[in-house]
């Protein structure tokens, strides 16, 4: 098995004060529901001071979203709502973000190209959801075993899914218009790329 990428590893370490507690990791998979879409609704109004706080708190929720997974493995409270949930928190959070994005900037220089790419960028979310969830339907079906959620194509410790973070330090520089137009075509590119995955994945 691959390693872990090192977000994993820290979240890893920093829920284990939570293991003791009443706190489950629906609990948590909730919570940075909750934070990523209030992140991405800060960053629809299209003030600059809102969207750096809308990119910090999606930021957060991104990084969170390893807590419930590894809270799960060091209490033994998987389940089966647990997982579905933490999938569907996922594919929500970037859909909304995509789209929230689009409509803080449909008054700047994108202008009406800024609905359609959070819309592509939304769509692509949702759709992947629904991929990755084949895929792992596929591989238990091939294994006989249910494993954790699909993993992103990683190299040193870090996923593609981890260029999330550079999220907040582009958006408080300023650049955050010419990181959406490419994060959105690059969500297209990743649900093309999981289509295919998913037939391999099928096939063999």
């Amino acid at each position: 098995m691959k390693a872990p990428p090192w977000d994993q590893r820290i979240a890893r370490t920093l829920v284990r004060p939570l293991a003791g507690t009443p706190v489950t990791p629906n609990h948590v998979t909730v919570l940075t529901i909750v934070l990523a879409l209030t992140g991405a609704g800060l960053l629809a109004v299209g003030d600059p001071v809102l969207a750096n706080w809308g990119a910090g708190l999606f930021v957060l929720a991104r990084f969170m979203d390893h807590l419930d997974g590894e809270l799960a493995r060091q209490t033994g409270r998987t389940s089966r709502v647990g997982y579905y949930l933490d999938y569907g928190a996922g594919g929500l959070s970037y859909a909304a973000l995509f789209l929230c994005i689009g409509i803080g900037f449909r008054d700047g220089a994108l202008g009406p190209w800024a609905i359609a790419l959070g819309v592509a960028g939304a769509a692509s979310a949702v759709v992947s959801l629904f991929l990755n969830l084949g895929i792992d339907r596929a591989q238990k079906r091939r294994q006989g075993t249910e494993g954790d959620a699909v993993g992103y194509p990683g190299f040193a410790g870090f996923e593609l899914e981890d260029g999330i973070y550079l999220l907040a330090p582009v958006t408080w520089l300023g650049w955050l218009e010419p990181f959406f137009v490419a994060a959105a075509i690059g969500a297209v590119v990743y649900t093309l790329w999981s289509v295919g995955r998913l037939a391999l994945v099928r096939r063999r």
